[in-house]
């Protein structure tokens, strides 16, 4: 059984740095697609950073410049790196990830970004608030 568990949340002051980590346990298979998705209190979730198997990664555009996704497969932890942080980035955020290897694991821009994959397993969460 797979399962994602998420740390290193909290609260920050604008302009502060924060890095939040996902470690995979369970099922050693390689991940072909793993992202960090949000929500904020009443808005929809929305995605932030996707990787691929092949390190590529990309960013919703309000994030980058700022943010930096990467997965440490020796360790079997996704990390976001989140610098110059703001209160708008205050949310959930949800680590997830997929094995099945279709669809493109890139971050698509709308008013609601998402990743054009299903992802298959979800992590727990964790806060970030951000005070201005």
């Amino acid at each position: 059984q797979v399962e994602l568990l998420s740390s290193g949340g909290g609260s920050v002051q604008a302009g502060d740095s924060l890095r939040i980590s996902c470690v995979v346990s369970g099922d050693t298979t390689p991940y072909y697609c793993m992202a960090w998705f949000r929500q904020p209190p009443n808005k929809p979730r929305s995605a932030v950073a996707a990787i691929d198997q092949n390190a590529r990664s990309t960013y919703t555009d309000s994030v980058k410049g700022r943010f930096a996704i990467s997965y440490d497969s020796s360790q079997k932890t996704l990390y976001l790196q989140m610098s110059n942080l703001k209160p708008e980035d205050t949310a959930m955020y949800h680590c997830a990830a997929g094995i099945d290897e279709v669809d493109d694991c890139v971050v698509v821009e709308t008013s609601t970004p998402y990743v054009d994959y299903a992802m298959e397993y979800w992590g727990q969460g964790a806060q970030v608030t951000v005070s201005s």
